[in-house]
């Protein structure tokens, strides 16, 4: 049975609407899985940016009844929950949402969601949404989430962030969403010494990964320590691992549709001169990849 992944929003940092934009997308990050012969009432999300909100729209306009969805949030900066309030299916009372993220510091998910709901910055606070809500945090380790089994390992980025490996619960092929990741030198993040490796055994055996590529290699010096990753490192990563289709993320506020075609073809020519086959593209809203579900 196969399942559909589908990109809702590509962008990094902040929205980037206009006709600049347009075929990679404005949207902050969100993507969704669900199950194609299913009836769409069952979604896993990744992340709550703005592209959450055009999710949610579908949801509503699709009208097939209520809506389940489980939420993993692979961190809580601001691009990755800013479309949460404006998710459709949270004003309806016969909707369920689970939200999913790691605890950043002594803060809790809740608590940090609450705060960008407060009256002074949004109308309708997190107790006044119809949905029934809940809040669950996660650490490293395995767990099921809806139909998939999902694993979660630390990435290098400021505060706590979560790298997802997702498995269909019926079998079929593996999918990895590493967003904000820098696998460059830069950076103190709280990692061991050996986290190269032990992500790359992570990703070891996955169909698809949807990877940081903000930058380009030459871009790399002024933002060490951002927590993000040159288009170059997600290519070699992905190859080091045995990767089949690598997808570039997280793209640049500043990179139009232009200059992302070109850096899509530098990685294609990066890819082509590796040892492992790999197939790379970059993100673009609205985009659906079907994936073997068992």
């Amino acid at each position: 049975m196969a399942y559909r992944l589908t990109f809702w929003g590509t962008r990094g940092s902040i929205p980037t609407p206009g006709g600049s934009t347009a075929r990679y997308g404005g949207n902050t990050p969100c993507v969704s899985l669900e199950y194609i012969d299913g009836d769409g009432s069952r979604l896993l999300v990744l992340d709550a940016g703005t592209g959450i909100r055009l999710l949610g729209n579908q949801l509503i306009e699709r009208g097939n009844g209520e809506s389940d969805v489980d939420l993993l949030l692979s961190h809580t900066h601001w691009d990755h929950i800013q479309g949460l309030p404006f998710f459709g299916p949270l004003f309806d009372g016969g909707n369920a949402v689970r939200v999913w993220g790691p605890r950043q510091g002594e803060a809790t998910v809740e608590s940090i969601l609450r705060r960008q709901m407060e009256p002074v910055v949004f109308p309708v606070p997190l107790d006044g949404l119809a949905a029934q809500l809940s809040v669950q945090h996660i650490d490293s380790g395995p767990l099921e989430v809806g139909d998939f089994a999902v694993s979660a390992t630390r990435l290098r980025h400021p505060g706590s962030t979560l790298a997802y490996r997702l498995t269909p619960l019926a079998g079929g092929t593996s999918v990895v969403y590493a967003t904000d990741n820098e696998l460059g030198p830069g950076g103190e993040y709280e990692v061991g010494p050996r986290w190269r490796e032990e992500f790359v055994r992570f990703l070891h055996g996955v169909d698809l990964l949807v990877h940081d590529a903000m930058y380009a290699g030459d871009e790399l010096q002024q933002y060490r320590g951002w927590g993000h990753s040159s288009f170059e490192e997600a290519v070699a990563v992905a190859a080091e691992a045995g990767i089949r289709r690598l997808v570039l993320f997280h793209h640049r506020p500043e990179r139009d549709d232009i200059a992302m075609d070109a850096l899509v073809q530098a990685a294609q020519q990066m890819a082509r001169a590796a040892d492992h086959p790999l197939e790379v593209t970059a993100a673009m809203e609205g985009t659906e990849l079907t994936l073997d579900g068992g």
